[in-house]
């Protein structure tokens, strides 16, 4: 090993292996030459340990990870206080070409002896010096050692303890060891030549020193305390005491045994000890507090697991019986008797107490009052005095001599905590005392009964109305002679009241939209007023019942109906609240036009007014009465101007109005009326005329079929076709007509049978729309074509006249000229089977039916079918 010193006592470097086992020498280091009189050797890395002649060794197996590895030697003076470092520095050494494994040499070494470890009796009685072991070596001559101990002494240096004999090798031990303070060295041996060479490793050779019973036992504290419930059932634990012993562990030295050996107070043993563990647990079945408070145990600790040649100590233990809930309060008394004067309210009036042999100031003793009969009308209140544990019994609400001259109170006593009960205990009873209170009698002023008065007026009520009374009594006499009334001022200034009779009357109308009022209600407090002058107080509570003041109303008083007659919706308000303004019931009050126009319900307070029949069109004012839920009608008038449009927009002029006075006729409407009657008129002459022309020269042509349907003349009843474009026609005898509406602009086409005519009315004027006459036995057949708002005006009046009649006559006559039933007649019919497109019993060609309008498609399909 190589060994290099760079500035001595700073810093030391050896190269070494990579990997070293434990006890390797790394190294000398010359510590003389550092510190000469250095007692204390160390090192900061505990992987090295250094020997007093400077050799360092390795305490387990290092491995140099990183390239070098430092670490620092410690050298102390303790007389002179002088200390000095030596820095090592461990540098791997250069790596030699390494043979291959077939190239591997052995190298045999010498077996070590290994001796096993000394024993040494703590505190030995000699005789000294006393050999412990001997070390040998077969090429040295010289033996020196060097040692180390460990125990709590580690710091002081037991110098001169072990020496060794240079030329033998015996060791030899110079005093007696403690082994609490010293449990075990490790010497280390050198084998030296005569001129100072080490042939051989040092020899590391441990001795262990022997433990002796020479620590008695103790206590961790000087006084154990615990605690424990009254009446806790046996085997509750109490607590633990614990003792410890500086003997060697695990070994019957420190092997103890506890038991009790005193009880204070000496009465019969209330607790056990278990003797390995320490455990105290209640032994007692009935640890009653009110008896004994606490307990005082004496313990003893001894080890040699308790032997009568073990060393022992003693300790205390204090245990304090803590208080329970098994005792009920009593009170000391069974009756008392008090006096208190009427009308007094919050006076202090007794004061109870109660015995209690729970611990005081404890929830199991704190008393807690209760008045459990005698005080229904809570006039009376019981409280605790928290400082004297007192019942404090006072009067909350004033007492009334002429209503009881005595009151009987019955008070009970409970405690805060509940009751927990001793074991094979009876039942607890409830501790109670009577108190007699006596009403003093005192003169007092007058008295409302009752003390709160209600009053309910209506709203709108006159001035000067009479809305109640409000009388006062003297308690002494029971009588209200000579008692006036006043109310207090800054009261509400609608309501005043007589100040000899009592009466309440109202001052102003009472309205609720108005000032102090809007809060419907208002609090009066009144003053009666006796002649000694003492003074009574009441209150009235006035309340104003909403009024029946309002008279409904139609919001929206103005329409606009077109032809399509859809129901206007009259929505009525009223300012009332309930019961007096919904729901509202709804009436047409002119007699002529409650004919003419109607009003269905919708809700509470809306009616959808529409025309009876086809009226004409005009503007009519309608007067609508609307009576609200209280009775209260509101007169209101709903102007509808009915009028020829599809929308309302439209009706932007005047219009035809009745002439019964309702509805009236402008000076525009009546000229319009004038030259379209003339121009119908000129029309029709120029139809006749040209329809007679066509009679002279020809009959019915196939281009005729083409706007009109075929006649067809049937006395069997034919198919029934549903279709929204068919609008069916009344048919009377044999002849049928068919309506049709195409797109936006309606046509009407009719087709009429032999020797008839039909006429219709436009406006106020009558006009012939179309005639069939005979001639030369042939029909002649009209082709004209009339719009179908003139179609509608000929038929619904009439549809609906018809429909009237018949619901008001009972043997349903009217229904005869209109509701024709059709009989099957039999075979052998002369005209047979004309189909539903036949002309007069001739197969016409029906090539023209592709070339009609889409709508009617349906029809000619039906009629295909049949």
């Amino acid at each position: 090993v190589l060994s290099l010193c760079c500035e001595a006592c700073k810093k030391v470097i050896f190269h070494v292996p990579s990997e070293l086992e434990a006890d390797t020498l790394v190294g000398r280091v010359d510590l003389k030459e550092c510190l000469q009189s250095a007692e204390f050797i160390s090192s900061s890395d505990g992987n090295f340990k250094i020997l007093e002649d400077g050799s360092v060794y390795t305490t387990s197996a290092v491995s140099l990870s990183a390239e070098k590895k430092t670490f620092t030697i410690l050298l102390k003076d303790i007389q002179k206080h002088v200390q000095k470092k030596i820095h090592v520095s461990l540098v791997e050494e250069e790596k030699k070409k390494t043979r291959h494994a077939r190239d591997t040499v052995l190298k045999r070494t010498k077996r070590r002896w290994g001796p096993i470890p000394s024993v040494m009796i703590e505190n030995s009685l000699g005789p000294f010096p006393l050999q412990i072991q001997q070390v040998q070596s077969d090429t040295a001559q010289n033996y020196t050692i060097y040692y180390s101990a460990s125990g709590p002494g580690i710091d002081q240096d037991p110098k001169g303890l072990f020496y060794i004999e240079k030329e033998t090798g015996n060791i030899f031990a110079t005093r007696a060891v403690d082994r609490e303070q010293y449990p075990s060295f490790q010497i280390i041996c050198f084998a030296t030549t005569p001129d100072g060479y080490s042939p051989e490793v040092p020899l590391v050779h441990t001795i262990r020193i022997e433990d002796d019973n020479d620590n008695a036992p103790y206590f961790t504290q000087d006084v154990f305390e615990f605690s424990v419930p009254e009446n806790s059932k046996p085997g509750v634990i109490v607590g633990k005491v614990t003792a410890e012993d500086r003997d060697e562990p695990y070994t019957l030295h420190t092997t103890l045994k506890y038991r009790i050996v005193s009880q204070n107070p000496p009465v019969t043993p209330a607790f056990s000890l278990h003797g390995d563990t320490g455990v105290i647990s209640v032994l007692l079945p009935q640890l009653d507090r009110e008896l004994v408070s606490g307990y005082t145990l004496l313990i003893e600790a001894r080890d040699m697991a308790g032997q009568p040649f073990g060393l022992c100590t003693t300790g205390t233990a204090v245990i304090k019986i803590e208080d329970t809930n098994d005792n009920a309060p009593s009170f000391r008394q069974i009756q008392y008797e008090t006096r208190v004067e009427e009308n007094r309210v919050n006076v202090e009036i007794l004061r109870v107490s109660v015995i209690d042999l729970d611990e005081p100031g404890s929830p199991g003793s704190g008393a807690v009052y209760e008045i459990i009969r005698g005080n229904d009308d809570r006039s009376f209140e019981i409280t605790t005095d928290k400082n004297t544990n007192e019942g404090v019994l006072c009067v909350v609400k004033g007492l009334d001599y002429e209503s009881a001259k005595q009151r009987i109170l019955v008070i009970a006593v409970n405690n805060e905590a509940p009751y927990m009960l001793a074991p094979h205990s009876q039942q607890l009873s409830q501790s109670t005392s009577s108190v007699t209170v006596n009403v003093l009698d005192v003169d007092e002023g007058p008295v409302f009964k009752p003390c709160h008065l209600r009053i309910d007026v209506k709203e709108c009520e006159d001035i000067g109305t009479t809305i109640g009374r409000y009388l006062a009594e003297d308690p002494e006499t029971g009588n209200s002679e000579g008692i006036c009334y006043r109310i207090a001022p800054g009261q509400c200034n609608w309501i005043s009241i007589d100040e000899k009779s009592g009466e309440v009357r109202t001052v102003k109308v009472l309205d609720r939209d108005v000032g102090e009022m809007r809060r419907g209600q208002c609090n009066i407090t009144v003053l009666a007023i006796d002649r000694n002058g003492k003074t009574g107080t009441g209150t009235i509570q006035v309340f104003i019942q909403p009024g029946n003041k309002n008279y409904p109303r139609i919001t929206k008083t103005e329409y606009i109906m077109c032809r399509d007659r859809k129901p206007i919706c009259l929505t009525a308000q009223d300012g009332d609240e309930s019961p007096y303004s919904t729901p509202f019931v709804y009436r047409i009050t002119d007699r002529s036009l409650a004919s003419m126009w109607k009003i269905t319900r919708h809700n509470d307070n809306s009616v959808y007014l529409s025309p009876k029949g086809d009226i004409p069109f005009g503007v009519y004012n309608i007067p609508v009465s609307v009576i609200d839920n209280g009775g209260k009608v509101g007169e209101n008038y709903v102007r509808v101007n009915l009028c020829d449009c599809v929308t309302p927009t439209e009706c932007n002029g005047e219009t035809r109005q009745l002439s019964n006075g309702n509805v009236t006729l402008g000076m525009w409407a009546i000229l319009a009326m004038i030259l379209g009657s003339l121009l119908l008129l000129l029309i029709l002459i120029t139809i006749c005329g040209c329809c007679g022309a066509g009679v002279m020269h020809r009959h019915v042509t196939d281009d005729c079929a083409n706007h009109n349907l075929i006649i067809s003349n049937t006395e069997a009843p034919g198919e029934e076709v549903m279709d929204h474009n068919i609008i069916p026609l009344q048919s009377t005898n044999d002849q049928g007509g068919y309506g049709i509406k195409t797109g936006d602009q309606q046509t009407f086409e009719m087709a009429k049978g032999r020797g008839h005519t039909l006429e219709s009315v436009k406006g106020g004027g009558h006009q012939t729309l179309g005639s069939v006459k005979e001639g030369g036995g042939q029909p002649m057949v009209d082709t004209c074509r009339y719009s179908y708002s003139e179609w509608h005006n000929f038929t619904h009046p009439r549809l609906g006249e018809k429909v009237h009649l018949c619901r008001q006559d009972e043997e349903q006559k009217h229904s005869e000229d209109y509701l024709l039933s059709y009989n099957y007649e039999g075979k052998g019919s002369l005209a047979g089977s004309v189909g539903c497109c036949s002309d007069q019993h001739e197969e016409e060609a029906l090539d023209f039916l592709d070339q009609l309008e889409p709508k009617f498609r349906t029809l000619a399909e039906t009629c295909g079918k049949r």
